[in-house]
């Protein structure tokens, strides 16, 4: 099957000549984030609760919990790269497609399973298999989403664009958190026996709507203008860039290409979405487990802060993404590292005094700090890459820092928290990334346009 055959051209033949898309499918495609991110947040904010109803209440359950959503997570890495290979070949259309009808199935059937009570284990490992469907799935999904906005964005707001992926995941977020919140205030007493199905259901249900709504999106132009001048020749012959000269090859393993040209690109991918991630997950997802488990802040007050946390970050994203465009990706990059550095430890201090106001303003700033850096890294990461590797650069760059640096971060939050006893030690794992990452962001090229 070839690239052509895939690519359904009559949707994008407007758009051939180089003009950004529509704002329609900019918006659907800045949509798709929301179920994402709900679901895989909805698991953090949940994971007390889903710890009794898989693993049984004892002690251990909330680690083993937290645990799965790690492991789960080193799936993530191999759906980036089958749905990069995918996506460099058959288009970020085919892609986004098949990534949600894969999120809307595993949804929907983590809401049909037995418990803990029911079957024993073989519940917990079922909600965990359906984790690494979703896992895999997700690992195409925000790459496929970035580099889609990229290349549909007019040069000069690409910071913009690329931003409201990062913005729509936040309220993915802000949505899980307050189904969360609104679940546990309803159906307290029915929450282990039925109320816990009730927000995968809801995410469910939203994943298909965003799947229908996503059949009507074009492919990218960039993508478009890339098929067109490779489709007279039999397996895709392109040119590869690299800092060293130009050659040819084959086009039937971007991935290959990836990492043959543009290792200096995933080394910088990696680095910028380390931070990113270790900022996301410990600084906005940790933190109502963290207000529950350590400082004793009952659920439902942990979970309307974080939803309060959710909604300034969805605020501040966008207004970063812009400003990247105006100053710059590297300057804005630094200076959201260099933030990152200095403030975690003061924060999880001021949150660990259980004072509602302090605790408030501790997960506030906490996350606008995370949320900044996730706003320019959507545009920076994507922007390395030239459009016949881009997802495959991401894959390879951008979710194996997310692997490593955010399915794992939140246990290890946990048990370092447990370990040293100390409030600021979650803080202290974004100051040590953040102070290894600041070399590397110093050495990053300007790819904003005419910066």
């Amino acid at each position: 099957m070839t690239n052509a055959s895939i690519l359904n051209l009559s949707d994008t033949q407007s758009y051939q000549d180089g003009k950004p898309l529509p704002k329609s499918s900019l918006l659907v495609a800045s949509f798709s984030t929301i179920v994402e991110w709900y679901d895989f947040t909805l698991y953090l904010y949940f994971a007390t609760v889903l710890s009794k109803v898989f693993f049984g209440d004892n002690p251990t359950s909330i680690v083993i919990t937290l645990a799965g959503f790690a492991v789960s997570y080193l799936m993530r890495p191999l759906g980036a790269m089958f749905f990069g290979h995918f996506g460099d070949r058959f288009g970020r259309r085919a892609t986004l497609l098949v990534t949600m009808t894969m999120m809307s199935i595993a949804m929907f059937l983590t809401a049909l399973l037995p418990t803990f009570e029911s079957i024993g284990i073989w519940s917990g490992i079922l909600m965990l298999l359906l984790r690494c469907v979703m896992a895999f799935s997700v690992g195409g999904e925000y790459t496929g989403v970035v580099a889609y906005l990229v290349e549909g964005a007019k040069p000069h707001k690409r910071g913009f664009v690329a931003s409201l992926a990062s913005a729509f995941s936040e309220i993915g977020g802000l949505l899980a958190v307050f189904v969360s919140a609104v679940t546990v205030h309803f159906f307290a007493e029915d929450l282990l026996t039925y109320g816990w199905r009730l927000p995968f259901i809801f995410g469910a249900v939203l994943a298909l709507l965003v799947l229908i709504s996503r059949h009507r999106m074009a492919e990218t132009p960039e993508f478009v203008k890339f098929i067109q001048q490779n489709q007279s020749v039999h397996h895709t012959s392109i040119v590869a860039k690299s800092n060293h000269g130009v050659s040819k090859e084959n086009a039937t393993s971007p991935l290959l290409l990836a990492l043959k040209y543009h290792k200096p690109e995933i080394a910088k991918t990696f680095a910028i979405s380390a931070l990113g991630s270790i900022t996301y997950y410990v600084g906005i997802t940790f933190v109502p487990v963290f207000l529950v488990e350590t400082v004793k802040v009952p659920q439902n007050i942990a979970l309307w802060l974080s939803t309060i946390a959710s909604f300034s970050v969805i605020v501040i994203t966008p207004m970063i993404g812009a400003l990247s465009d105006k100053i710059g990706r590297k300057p804005v990059l630094i200076g959201a590292c260099i933030a990152n550095m200095i403030l975690p430890i003061v924060l999880f201090n001021m949150m660990a005094t259980a004072h509602v106001m302090m605790a408030l303003v501790g997960a506030v700033v906490l996350a606008c700090s995370a949320g900044a850096v996730s706003a320019v890294a959507a545009s920076a990461t994507s922007e390395q890459f030239a459009t016949h590797v881009r997802l495959s650069g991401l894959a390879l760059g951008v979710t194996l820092a997310t692997a490593v640096f955010g399915g794992l971060t939140p246990l290890l939050a946990q048990l370092f928290t447990n370990a040293t006893g100390k409030a600021y030690s979650a803080g202290i794992m974004i100051m040590v990334v953040a102070l290894c990452v600041l070399p590397v962001l110093m050495t990053l090229k300007e790819t904003a346009p005419n910066k």
